[in-house]
């Protein structure tokens, strides 16, 4: 012990002192570690500024302190009693209806809300022009005022002053409407947004039994301290009201997961891009240990110990990583305000932007865990070469491993490693699953490359010697066929599963999602409606098929007596108990759903209400034949035993419900119809008449076009592939950085080879040659293997998780290959023209 520290000691002075000579040789371990800790500390300070956002503006983005939302129906006088003792309510009330011109020929579907006269509590309402909502949405000669998007003048070709129908409602737009400050907490609306009052909405119609109609009531609270318990004491006064409560701090939770699960994504693909960095910080490493060889050998010759020696490269290692975490992290603080910029008007954004040291901490972490476990083998390895070796020039591409405290060592930063992720991780199951597939498609990229170099070592002899050379390159010791394609694989099979993924969602989207589904939605019909209704799309689609299933809203409260709210669920089943659910009723199995489990109830089925549920959502939720079901309908609770599990094509987007009651349990409630118009041989102008005769009929019954949904979920999926491709593409730049350290690393190997070829007769083309053959087989056998190990990942990922058919796409296949190529052949061959021209003599005089 009082020797150690002194040791340690001249270990770091020396190392300083080496230092002087500069970062050459380190540029791209600087760049690797900067860019993977970057990308970590990019992503989690941004997310943090969000959700911190979404945190701090709860009251803003709420509307209110508090938020209690009933389905289909109005709060009671007691309820709203209630509601009007904790402080100062303001009451909307949103659905999704038609707007058309008055004469019939146009129309569109709205989010119409609907506000009183205190809304909004807290926030503003930006209009164009700003004038006091009071004035825009007031009644003038026989017109409802309306501030409307700017997406929904557009569609119908409207200006400010014209006019509109909403069901049996004439409404002037006086405004449009730039931004709500509760529209993140509303959630994703697939329509413009058509604001108007209570007093518009009721002489409209559109309020009937059945409706799909949310009622908000937002609360101004006397007593803001009072806002946590509030939910408990509603619920234990009012245990039917079957009422969503959500408070402030609570404001957009939907939002809230969904940032957190991106940021989880973009934070495993920095790390893969650091991981991937880290075989370049082994590669450069190991090049500068071998530059240090006669230093190394005279510090053993002068008697320092190996554990000294090992120090000082590890302290200038650690040094020369630090600065590179340092850069990242600047990235990292300074990309919350460049980002912020372009988000601010898409999610909420902090005021003032700050720094985050919880997010820049975790990176560094990250970084510095990279830097050591990647930079410890080769330190190992040197250790073990005798000084006699390091003298006769003697590198360190000797095969074995190190000791087993380097091994250990490196296996405990690499658990650490694993174990800072998967803590840190939202959804701790995919970030396991995501650092096994990078383990094994390491293991799997090991074994490739051995593989390449096995199958060079025994191929036939072949005539041209260029080729000759570039195989016998191949396999060589020292030989650059491992960094290839380690350093290549990972990023392009990375490229590839992402692409793969988001060109077959594509292709359901646009392809067989469009020729199952129908052709529209029909929401809201009355009892009295349907005959009506039905001859009118008979007439217009005498093909057509048309299925009509009644419809309710209810939430479910809980499974078995337990309290939903207080149950750990999967995330793969948390949507089902997020707010009100569809259900219907029907007496027979439905024509799109087969029984996985249990039986179908008899017809004519009186007994206690039965349920059958979604098989796969049922398995999420752990539930079994025999458990119960309690739901809220109408304001009363319904407690139902579940008789059976369905499995059900979701994809089909056909008429489908997670729960189907027996028709027994709903009898004499009151309900609206749903039902579908399916007609393959429909075209656009059918389909818009089809559109106005519905309309112009029937004004209360809401149609939606299932094509214009389609067009709004593509183009989100297109916004949502770019930003992770762009994420993806950072580990693709990590991989680049890693294949240029490592040919960079081989050219003093390559320098010698050319000089004695050259002196030997041969000829810069046919070198150039030798090296374009090399890099192109390396290039080729890394795509297969991205081509194949991405392929393989994104068919489990489409057909085992999202459950849909996971085609094959050749041109995702061509792409991956010209880029290996690219990207191989041209690195290598930019850094092979300089070795080509070095002058024979001064290398001669070195070896």
């Amino acid at each position: 012990m009082r020797t150690t520290f002194p040791r340690i000691a001249i270990a770091l002075k020396l190392a300083l002192r080496e230092l002087r000579g500069g970062l050459s040789g380190f540029y791209i371990f600087l760049a690797c570690i900067a860019l993977g800790t970057g990308a970590i500390a990019a992503v989690n300070s941004v997310s943090r500024a969000i959700t911190g956002a979404i945190a701090t503006q709860g009251q803003a983005l709420l509307a209110g302190d508090i938020r209690f939302e009933l389905n289909n129906r109005e709060a009671t006088p007691d309820e709203k009693a209630f509601l009007d003792s904790l402080g100062q309510v303001a009451v909307s009330t949103g659905l999704r209806s038609m707007a058309r011109l008055p004469d019939g020929s146009e129309q569109a579907l709205v989010e119409a809300k609907a506000v009183d006269g205190a809304y909004p509590l807290y926030g503003t309402v930006v209009t164009e022009p700003a004038r006091p909502l009071s004035e825009l949405l007031g009644e003038q000669a026989q017109a409802y005022g309306g501030v409307a998007a700017p997406l929904l003048l557009e569609r119908m070709g409207l200006k400010i002053g014209d006019e509109i129908l909403l069901g049996n409602a004439r409404i002037r737009l006086t405004a449009t409407l730039s931004s709500e400050p509760d529209a993140l907490s509303e959630g994703f609306g697939f329509a413009p947004r058509l604001l108007l009052s209570r007093e518009a909405l009721a002489a409209s119609g559109l309020i009937q039994t059945g409706s799909l109609v949310e009622h908000a009531y937002k609360i101004k609270l006397h007593n803001p301290d009072q806002r946590a318990s509030l939910g408990a004491i509603a619920n234990k006064q009012f245990p039917s009201a079957g009422w969503s409560i959500r408070t402030a701090d609570r404001a957009a939770p939907s939002l809230t997961e969904n940032v957190d699960r991106f940021s989880q994504f973009l934070t495993l693909v920095g790390l893969t891009a650091l991981i991937v960095g880290g075989v370049g910080v082994a590669n450069a490493v190991r090049a500068f240990l071998d530059s240090k060889r006669t230093t190394i050998a005279t510090f053993k010759c002068l008697g320092a110990p190996a554990f000294v020696v090992t120090l000082i490269y590890l302290f200038q290692i650690l040094l020369i990583g630090g600065v590179g975490i340092a850069i990242g992290l600047l990235i990292g603080a300074v990309a919350p305000f460049i980002a912020l910029g372009f988000l601010r008007d898409l999610l909420p954004v902090p005021s003032e932007t700050a720094f985050y040291p919880a997010a820049l901490g975790l990176a560094a972490l990250f970084g510095l865990l990279t830097t050591f476990a990647f930079a410890v083998l080769p330190l190992g390895h040197a250790r073990e070469v005798p000084a006699t070796a390091l003298f006769r020039e003697q590198g360190f591409d000797q095969s074995g491993l190190p000791s087993w405290p380097y091994l250990a060592a490196a296996g405990l930063a690499l658990a650490g490693l694993a174990g800072l992720a998967i803590f840190s991780a939202d959804d701790r199951f995919i970030a396991v699953v995501f650092l096994g597939a990078v383990a094994v498609a390491f293991v799997l990229l090991r074994i490739v490359a051995s593989a390449i170099a096995a199958l060079a070592r025994r191929s036939p002899r072949v005539n041209s010697p260029a080729l000759r050379l570039a195989i016998g390159n191949i396999h060589r010791p020292g030989a650059l066929t491992p960094s290839v394609v380690l350093s290549l694989g990972l990023g392009l099979a990375l490229l590839v599963t992402l692409a793969l993924i988001d060109g077959n969602l594509r292709r359901q989207l646009s392809g067989t999602m469009m020729q199952q589904a129908p052709n529209f939605f029909f929401v809201d019909i009355q009892g009295s409606e349907r005959e009506g209704f039905v001859n009118i799309l008979k007439q217009q689609a005498p093909q057509g098929e048309i299925t009509q299933v009644p419809m309710l809203r209810g939430r479910i409260l809980s499974f078995n007596g337990q309290d939903v709210s207080q149950m750990n669920v999967p995330p793969g089943g948390r949507w089902v108990l997020r707010g009100d659910r569809g259900i219907t009723y029907d007496e027979t199995l439905p024509a799109n759903a087969t029984i996985t489990q249990g039986e179908w109830w008899p017809e004519n089925y009186s007994g206690e209400p039965l349920v059958s549920f979604s098989a796969e959502e049922a398995g999420e939720l752990g539930l079994k034949i025999g458990d119960t079901v309690t739901v809220n309908v109408l304001g009363r609770n319904i407690t139902a035993r579940i008789a059976n599990f369905r499995q059900i094509e979701w994809r089909s987007l056909s008429i489908n419900f997670v729960m189907v009651f027996s028709p027994n349990t709903f009898r004499g409630a009151p309900h609206a119809w749903l039902a579908t118009l399916t007609d393959q041989s429909a075209t656009p102008a059918k389909e818009g008449a089809i559109l106005r005769a519905v309309t112009n009929s029937y004004p209360t019954i809401t149609s939606v076009r299932v094509k214009d949904a389609l067009d709004i979920a593509e183009q989100l999926m297109g916004q949502l592939a770019t930003a992770i491709r762009a994420a993806a593409a950072v580990a693709l730049v990590a991989s680049v950085l890693v294949l240029a350290g490592a040919l960079a690393s081989g050219n003093r190997a390559r320098t010698h080879d050319a000089v004695i070829l050259k002196t030997l007769g041969g000829t810069r083309r046919m070198l150039m040659r030798a090296f374009a053959y090399e890099y192109m087989i390396l290039g080729f056998a890394t795509a297969v293997f991205a081509l194949s190990a991405g392929s393989g990942a994104a068919w489990f990922v489409v057909s085992r998780i999202m459950k849909l058919p996971a085609t094959f796409l050749p041109d995702v296949a061509v792409i991956t290959l010209i880029a290996a190529l690219v990207l191989t052949v041209g690195i290598g061959l930019a850094g092979t023209w300089r070795i080509l021209g070095q002058k024979a003599a001064p290398v001669l005089r070195e070896l």
